[in-house]
């Protein structure tokens, strides 16, 4: 009886070992949550790390991603992340405004000239603190990727900043962007993304600023006669995840992880230069809106016009960034 006792002790003790031993040995799962298609840019780039870390990570990370707000929208999903429902996200830069008001400074018109002198900022120290700038509130940046610049499109042309005066424009909840319109002389009206298109068939609004892939996707180009090549702003994401679960992963690990990130987000943005390309083609060829190039000196104007606008914000920004990233254009 006392041998058959001992056995089923044993036997206990070596399936809690083995139950223990599995669950040590088990991978860390990375919920990847986003909004967008599999096949946009952000898609495209969320599968790229998941390969990556497949590839070189298996049977110790596995990423698993959720694509079409699946599990969160972008208005939920940094809550969920610091509950530790998800653990990557990449929303919007604007989305990050109760957070930290210092990544409005990619909202500001006209700071950045092109794409290329944005990415510099945002690769230079000021860039990588801006990043760091969510940890107080347990949130780690990890990375910028890329939708594009903006461009501005109304029913009337666009080559001057008297020529905004008394228009109404669809803008995303931003207080940067609101002031942005009201410096010439324009009408912001904060809509949904959902809407821009039925408001601009109706004639509700004038106009709208968008990059030119949401240009081209959403069809706005066929309801808007102009669309200004003003490369005024940027519209980008940030891969984001929490301080809790980054912290929690071993040093060895974090850096893997990290280097797959950075491959994949560059790969990401690759495909989203690519495709501003080809979309902005794709509306010219179209004949439906006819675009409109600034000269430097028409660009200038607006330029001037605008720039209050940095000095409103920059106090909730920092001056240091906001000269910083101006700098990036020389």
């Amino acid at each position: 009886m006392l041998s058959k006792i001992t056995t089923l002790v044993a036997t206990a003790a070596l399936s809690t070992m083995l139950v223990t031993g599995s669950a040590l040995a088990a991978p860390v799962t990375i919920k990847f949550s986003h909004v967008v298609a599999e096949n946009t840019p952000k898609g495209q780039m969320a599968n790229k790390f998941k390969d990556l870390v497949a590839e070189r990570l298996a049977g110790k990370v596995q990423v698993e991603v959720f694509p079409n707000s699946q599990l969160f929208g972008d208005n939920k999903v940094l809550e969920a992340m610091l509950l530790g429902d998800v653990q990557m996200a990449a929303p919007a830069l604007s989305k990050f405004s109760r957070y930290t008001k210092k990544l409005q400074i990619f909202d500001l018109p006209f700071l950045f000239k092109d794409m290329t002198v944005a990415e510099k900022f945002q690769s230079s120290d000021k860039g990588h603190e801006l990043l760091a700038s969510l940890q107080k509130k347990g949130l780690v940046g990890l990375g910028y990727l890329h939708n594009g610049m903006k461009q501005l499109s109304s029913s009337k042309p666009l080559k001057v900043p008297a020529d905004a005066k008394g228009l109404k424009f669809r803008i995303m909840s931003s207080d940067v962007l609101a002031a942005q319109f009201k410096a010439v002389g324009a009408t912001p009206l904060k809509k949904p993304f959902s809407e821009v298109f039925t408001l601009l068939q109706t004639k509700a609004i004038d106009g709208q600023e968008n990059t030119w892939s949401n240009i081209y996707s959403k069809k706005f180009f066929e309801v808007q006669p102009y669309i200004t090549e003003s490369n005024h702003g940027v519209l980008d994401y940030m891969v984001v995840t929490s301080k809790e679960f980054w912290m929690s992963l071993d040093k060895d690990l974090q850096a893997e992880v990290k280097k797959a990130l950075d491959e994949a987000i560059i790969f990401g943005n690759g495909i989203a230069a690519k495709k501003a390309l080809d979309d902005r083609q794709k509306i010219i060829d179209s004949k439906r809106s006819k675009l409109i190039e600034l000269s430097d000196a028409e660009r200038s104007q607006w330029v001037e016009a605008m720039k209050p606008v940095w000095e409103e914000f920059e106090k909730e920004i920092g001056k240091d960034m906001v000269d910083a990233a101006y700098k990036s254009n020389m």
